[in-house]
């Protein structure tokens, strides 16, 4: 690694070579301004406030997109640069609504925190706001184009990470806008739900659909028993909007809170994680042994899902057609445990708490959702509203008591809860299909061959005399390249490169999610994955085949996996949708 030495208002810093000049301010300690940068994106240099000067240079460079240059010495703040950076700041706010105490985003707003920063009380600028409608046509997204800042993040997070291009730059100078081409409503564009615009939204422009209310009016209901599931990586990101630290684990505490709030039962996803893993590995083992499709592909993730079907309708036959976790819990809530709980399914509102905003999309995607008769799962909020609920209620998760969930639907083993991080789903499948495949459980369980942050990984697993191939995907902008590779072995009469192919539509998984805490970084999602794996590793149980409650609903329930119950409950069936409506 070339190296390049350079000075930071007189801060000696060594850095690696073609480093910008706000990766060396950072690595010197030095924090400049940004609003328009993010780590996930390629820096585009819109906003113009981490500007800086280079001595012995005329010119004014910005910092995100300006390469380090051997033995220069750059000023990153004087009276000038100060005075710049505040005057852009106050041009951004004249055009930007004062809506701070009803806006979403109140209290966690990047421009809000630089407008405190810089000690803006007053606008020296008329006001220019132009008040735009909300696009509410997404079960998932709300867009609020009058706050937006211009800065493009939403536009290079779906073109550039995501590959999706639901959203475009439109128009030009002060009249462009961020949103689907031709004006059309995000609904009907390519859009997949997946919320990492709204995840990397500096300001509330984009956000999630609030479904709290809903919740409330449930809860307050007599007439009605209203139970809660969580995600896996709910527990490792809710923590930090209580000032718990990244990655903190909080699953007992959670139980406790979701009690406090007035649910009737706290039962846990991870539960139908394992269930995953039972259906989708002997779906993956049968295929091996019988001559399925392969390579087969994950579920699991509802972005996923819905992208494949518009983008890559031809891998319809490889996909599993296990439903995720959520869509298993569902109906197993208002089957198995409403039978023996002696309660009306038509009474249950079953809620699920996700990091994802797809989730509120794929409850209704189609009628295979609502396959106990009912609607399987009623109401799906993400993190951060499951937040927002504990605070109005005045539930500091923090200092609450831990308490456990409860049965029959909420034991869970350490396989279910790596879920939610990419890699995770493919290490539980692997632990339950070398035990399906060789008889015998896999030594050590820990596969670390598919482990780590990369947005591709591959690995050879070896179970008995089967080579497995697989594949892990982290990031929908990522799968064309895995997905091309089978596509070519296929139309060249060969085998398939992969047997199974794990796909995450967001950086990392789930652990940084559309509806998980803002702020998502590579050391935070580093330290939410952490926070799974420790819960792996104190269970007591680490493989799904083990879980006894597993054991259990199909002795007493499903029979066995692939069961005429089990295909008529857990599983489902895709099919093509247009890129645009």
């Amino acid at each position: 690694m070339s190296v390049v030495h350079v000075k930071i208002n007189g801060i000696p810093v060594e850095v690696e070579a073609g480093s910008s000049v706000l990766a060396a301010a950072t690595a010197a300690g030095v924090k400049i301004p940004t609003l328009c940068y993010h780590e996930d994106i390629k820096p585009t240099a819109s906003c113009g406030l981490c500007i800086v000067k280079m001595e012995g240079s005329p010119k004014i460079q910005r910092a995100c997109a300006s390469p380090v240059q051997e033995g220069a010495s750059y000023i990153t703040d004087d009276p000038e640069l100060f005075q710049a950076r505040k005057t852009v700041i106050e041009l951004i706010l004249s055009t930007h609504p004062a809506d701070c105490l009803t806006c979403i985003r109140n209290q966690n707003c990047e421009l809000q925190k630089l407008a405190a920063d810089f000690g803006i009380r007053e606008i020296p600028f008329d006001a220019r706001v132009k008040r735009l409608p909300k696009d509410e046509s997404s079960p998932s997204i709300i867009l609020e184009p009058t706050k937006c800042i211009k800065c493009g993040r939403c536009v290079e997070v779906c073109q550039d990470l995501q590959g999706v291009y639901a959203l475009e730059y439109v128009g030009r100078g002060d009249g462009s806008q961020m949103q689907p081409a031709c004006n059309l409503p995000l609904n009907d564009s390519p859009c997949v739900k997946c919320g990492q615009c709204a995840a990397h939204c500096p300001v509330g422009a984009i956000y999630e659909r609030d479904d709290t209310e809903l919740v409330r009016q449930a809860i307050n209901d007599p007439a009605k028993t209203v139970v809660v599931n969580i995600a896996p990586s709910v527990r490792v990101g809710i923590g930090e909007e209580f000032g718990m630290g990244d990655g903190a684990l909080t699953v007992g505490k959670l139980y406790t809170g979701l009690r406090q709030l007035g649910f009737d039962k706290v039962f846990d996803t991870n539960f139908a994680a394992d269930l995953t893993i039972m259906e989708e590995g002997s779906e993956l083992v049968h295929r091996l042994t019988h001559g399925g499709v392969l390579p087969q592909l994950t579920s699991c993730c509802p972005a996923w899902t819905d992208y494949m079907e518009k983008y890559y309708p031809d891998m319809i036959p490889n996909f599993s057609s296990a439903k995720s976790p959520m869509q298993m819990q569902g109906p197993i809530t208002k089957t198995y445990w409403a039978q023996k709980a002696g309660i009306d399914p038509a009474t249950i509102v079953n809620v699920a708490v996700m990091p994802c905003t797809a989730k509120k999309f794929e409850i209704g995607r189609d009628e295979n959702m609502s396959a106990s008769g009912y609607k399987d799962t009623d109401i799906s909020i993400t993190t951060r509203e499951l937040a927002r609920m504990f605070k109005a209620k005045g539930i500091d998760l923090s200092v609450l008591p831990e308490s456990d969930v409860d049965d029959p639907i909420g034991e869970y083993s350490g396989a279910g809860t790596i879920f939610g991080n990419t890699g995770g789903v493919m290490e539980a499948a692997i632990r339950t299909a070398y035990w399906a495949v060789t008889g015998k459980e896999l030594e050590g369980v820990d596969v670390d061959a598919v482990r780590g942050p990369e947005g591709i990984k591959t690995a050879t697993i070896k179970a008995g005399d089967l080579d497995l191939k697989v594949a892990i995907v982290s990031g929908l902008g990522n799968v064309k390249t895995v997905l091309e590779e089978v596509r070519k072995a296929r139309a060249e009469g060969k085998e398939p490169p992969y047997h199974f192919i794990e796909v995450m539509a967001c950086k990392g998984g789930c652990i940084s999610g559309g509806g998980q805490p803002y702020a998502s970084s590579t050391p935070n999602r580093a330290a939410r994955t952490a926070g799974l794996y420790a819960d792996d590793k104190r269970s007591a149980v680490r493989c799904s085949h083990q879980n006894p409650s597993i054991k259990k609903i199909y002795d007493e329930f499903l029979g066995a996996p692939l069961s005429e119950k089990s295909e008529e409950l857990l599983h489902t069936k895709y099919h093509q949708r247009p890129i645009y409506q």
